[in-house]
């Protein structure tokens, strides 16, 4: 587990500097993903999943629908059963994700979508159980560091692009997910943002 966790670690730095990248952000944009200090680690979880078969997977949930609060999270699926799903309409439509042997399926999470000012889109995903085959999947996720605020970087913000989150740390997104669940990304959206939503509701 120890070495499984220092190697997924090491893929996640790698997966999020591509990402950062490719949206033309350099290391000086993004200096808390780059701390080495032992004062400000970045938080990892590994979360090992068994899923028992079922002969009627109707009446039995997996894992509810959700999105991650990480900034991504590296899920390894057994090869021998589908029960990963992703949504393709906001929950109306489920796409299996079909495992692959040897490979690894990445979810975008919450703080990446904050940290991309969307960008980069968090993916609401389920589990559900399989008729005749136990299923076990094990998701590693690669948040921040515990005190570091996550905000957009001001690149990523012009006309068309409006900054869309207030800087927020991981356990303060936790904690509004604890009370909003999936529109805890509504509940952090800037003031102006959040305003101008209500009143369009209204």
């Amino acid at each position: 587990m120890e070495e499984y966790q220092a190697q997924m670690k090491a893929l996640s730095e790698k997966l999020l500097g591509i990402m950062f990248k490719s949206l033309g952000l350099a290391q000086d944009d993004i200096k808390w993903l780059h701390s080495k200090t032992n004062h400000h680690p970045p938080q990892v979880v590994l979360q090992l999943n068994s899923y028992p078969a079922c002969p009627d997977p109707a009446h039995a949930m997996g894992l509810a629908p959700h999105t991650d609060s990480s900034l991504i999270t590296l899920l390894h699926q057994s090869s021998n059963a589908t029960g990963l799903q992703i949504s393709g309409d906001g929950g109306n439509l489920w796409i299996p994700v079909n495992p692959i042997p040897g490979a690894l399926t990445v979810n975008v999470g919450d703080l990446m979508h904050i940290a991309t000012n969307g960008q980069f889109k968090t993916a609401l995903h389920r589990a559900v159980v399989n008729r005749t085959r136990h299923r076990v999947s094990m998701a590693y996720f690669y948040g921040t560091p515990q005190e570091v605020k996550i905000s957009p970087p001001m690149k990523l913000v012009d006309v068309d692009h409006p900054l869309l989150y207030q800087p927020v740390t991981w356990k303060e997104y936790l904690d509004a997910k604890g009370k909003y669940f999936n529109r805890a990304l509504e509940f952090i959206k800037c003031e102006a943002l959040f305003i101008a939503d209500r009143c369009r509701q209204l």
